[in-house]
């Protein structure tokens, strides 16, 4: 059943997390738009979201701060500062990974991910106190423009989702992408 609650509601972090535990679809307020997240080791939840986004492959999870980004990359203790200096606000990289991080389900060619640290307290917050990583991946179907209004995202989606956690309407624009692929970083999305 779906359920639309301000960010500022004192019950909205422990809310979101039982919607978690539960293989429930959330959406919440990043830094940049609006993300669907589910827990990134449930199957079951990951399938469902690939059906409202009507795609399949690979998604970025929430990652709580950097030292944890980096326990999970498996790349030399060099392109670890590298990346470092790249998972910056307003940004996801997209990285080979050890096993075992998040479901097979969500992991890109040669075992990569996409990690992000959104500058937002909600995300960080969340990211801190679920035990599991959170998928981030935009508000929209395949091919069509992300919402950036939870107005529009409830119109749209109320059906298919549990929970949104309402921040106002969110001026942004996705994410800055950098993968690590060949020994070299290159800019999907700038």
């Amino acid at each position: 059943m779906f359920e639309r609650i301000s960010i500022n509601d004192q019950s909205a972090l422990r809310k979101t997390c039982k919607t978690l535990d539960k293989g429930g679809i959330i959406v919440y307020p990043t830094d940049t738009i609006y993300g669907f997240g589910c827990d990134a080791f449930n199957d079951d939840a990951i399938q469902k979201l690939n059906l409202i986004k009507q795609r399949q492959g690979p998604m970025s999870v929430l990652c709580p701060n950097i030292e944890t980004g980096l326990s999970w990359m498996k790349l030399s203790n060099v392109e670890k500062e590298n990346a470092k200096n790249k998972i910056e606000p307003e940004t996801t990289i997209i990285v080979p990974i050890i096993d075992d991080i998040v479901s097979k389900l969500i992991i890109g060619e040669a075992g990569s991910l996409g990690i992000r640290i959104p500058n937002h307290d909600f995300c960080i917050n969340l990211a801190q106190n679920y035990p599991n990583p959170i998928t981030t991946t935009s508000v929209n179907r395949s091919g069509q423009a992300p919402h950036t209004d939870p107005d529009e995202i409830a119109k749209e989606f109320h059906n298919e989702i549990d929970l949104c956690i309402d921040d106002g309407v969110i001026k942004g624009k996705g994410s800055k992408i950098y993968q690590f692929k060949g020994n070299k970083w290159k800019v999907l999305r700038s």
